[in-house]
């Protein structure tokens, strides 16, 4: 794991060697307070918990995350020093890895800076903190199976413009996998397993399960083996790419 932590740690400083990281956690931040306190009607509800908070966390993952993933392969490709990572003594695996914890682990940190959030609901009233937390839990597993996504489109790509985009595309349909809407359009041509099994992948059904207190096993699980998942994608994708 000395590889996997090396490469986090190189990944990890590169986000703060320019001001873009501070401009991130800002935006992150700024969205979060709107998103709570004008559109979520975090004051009008007249209830002491983060459920206005949680609730669009998808959507603020379905626009920011991409960007944070979007430079993890296709940067590295454009500038040709993606050559020079896979000379290194490590894996490919280690490399994936590595620059995936980081930013997961940027994202972390963007979720732990809205800490005030949780005080503030705490000094409001008596909130049910361990729901507080399954939600943090689960918008950190989410932030993780979006960037997985992005990790693997980006290494399919040069650009980091179509990697954004892509990625944006793949998770919008993960989150809206579960509305009837696009039920309805799967309904129309596929048995009802299949259907079952498209639901099921609904980024926002998982999400909004764990965010409720409801911390299910399966929810947590499913998270992770859509990280494993794309993980994997994403040195497949690289691999294929290196022997062209």
């Amino acid at each position: 794991m000395s590889a996997v932590l090396s490469v986090f740690r190189r990944e990890f400083a590169s986000y703060f060697a320019t001001p873009l990281a501070a401009v991130f956690l800002v935006i992150f931040l700024a969205l979060a307070g709107a998103f709570t306190f004008y559109l979520g009607g975090f004051y009008e509800a007249g209830q002491a918990d983060l459920q206005p908070f949680f609730r669009f966390h998808p959507w603020l993952y379905l626009l920011l995350a991409p960007a944070v993933a979007m430079r993890l392969w296709a940067e590295e490709r454009k500038s040709g020093t993606l050559e020079l990572l896979l000379t290194l003594p490590l894996a490919l695996w280690q490399a994936v890895l590595g620059k995936f914890l980081a930013a997961w682990a940027f994202l972390g940190l963007a979720l732990v800076l809205t800490f005030p959030m949780w005080v503030t609901v705490a000094w409001l009233g008596d909130p049910d903190h361990g729901v507080i937390f399954a939600g943090y839990l689960g918008s950190w597993l989410m932030a993780g199976a979006f960037l997985a996504i992005g990790s693997a489109l980006s290494a399919a790509t040069r650009s980091q413009v179509v990697a954004f985009i892509l990625t944006v595309v793949v998770c919008l349909l993960l989150l809206l996998a579960g509305f009837p809407m696009a039920l309805d359009l799967v309904r129309g041509w596929a048995p009802q397993p299949w259907v079952d099994a498209f639901a099921g992948l609904s980024f926002l059904t998982h999400f909004q399960a764990i965010s409720r207190g409801v911390l299910d096993l399966r929810d947590v699980v499913f998270f992770l083996l859509c990280i494993g998942a794309w993980l994997t994608a994403t040195v497949l994708v690289i691999d294929l790419k290196k022997a062209d």
